[in-house]
């Protein structure tokens, strides 16, 4: 009787992994459609009021949230976090032309900024979790990362040049 309470357990337990499994967030990169649709956005939309912030969410997070795996909150959450990984690749690309144009004070005085700057990002987006308490504070954690990341990227192309 105790064996067989204990299988039960066991099947029990496989089956609730089993069915966690296609809930779980999608775990792929950018594909090179996305990267340049995005890109290309943030290029025709430079110099413009607007500056890249329509480009945000539109191209690539909103449509694969619109997909069977983008329609559950991780689901969604991993769509923000796919369409992030492009603005913070741009990010990084922005930093590193605008540091090449920066003198030595000038280049530690972005790198103080840039750090300030990623522990306000991540209290700010990580709030949402201490606020909702609830599977709703995932995507809308993601959606802040995104949202926060991509205005960063523009506001450093922004000051290249200047």
């Amino acid at each position: 009787m105790r064996a067989h309470f204990i299988l039960l357990v066991v099947v029990s337990i496989a089956a609730l992994c089993a069915t966690a499994i296609p809930a779980a967030a999608q775990n792929r990169k950018p594909t090179e459609k996305e990267i340049l649709a995005v890109r290309d956005c943030v290029k025709a939309r430079a110099g413009t009021e607007d500056g890249g912030d329509s480009c945000m969410f539109t191209l690539v997070a909103s449509p694969c949230s619109e997909t069977p795996e983008g329609k559950s909150n991780l689901g969604t959450a991993d769509c923000y976090r796919i369409e992030r990984t492009i603005w913070d690749e741009m990010l990084n690309e922005n930093y590193g032309l605008l540091q090449q144009e920066l003198e030595k004070n000038q280049k530690d005085k972005l790198r103080d900024m840039q750090r300030a700057w990623i522990v306000s990002r991540d209290r700010t987006c990580e709030f949402f979790q201490h606020k909702i308490q609830g599977s709703m504070a995932v995507p809308m954690e993601a959606a802040c990362l995104l949202r926060e990341t991509a205005r960063r990227a523009l506001l450093l192309k922004r000051l290249e040049g200047l």
